[in-house]
């Protein structure tokens, strides 16, 4: 190994350091192009965020949906649960 090599990272750590592409056309369309996927990574992030939010109220609301079910007809709930466990049982046998 020599000097020069030795003091070389095969992954460069900032542009300055990373090879050049060509020309300073390539240089800007590789900036373009990678903003173009931060644009792209934030929208699915936002998009995420909100389905995310929407899930969890849904959630919320049928949970306290059920629960006002079970609390008005606790025998039913019962005998529902005890029938889908009995399904589950045979099915899984």
């Amino acid at each position: 190994m020599n000097t020069e090599t030795a003091t070389q990272t095969p992954f460069p750590t900032s542009a300055e350091n990373a090879p050049s592409m060509g020309g300073n056309g390539s240089e800007k369309s590789l900036h373009q192009y990678a903003q173009r996927i931060h644009e792209a990574v934030d929208t699915l992030e936002q998009r995420l965020n909100n389905s995310t939010e929407r899930v969890l109220s849904m959630q919320e609301e049928y949970g306290e949906m059920a629960r006002e079910e079970v609390r008005a007809h606790p025998l039913a709930a019962v005998g529902v649960a005890f029938a889908a466990g009995f399904i589950l049982a045979k099915l899984l046998r």
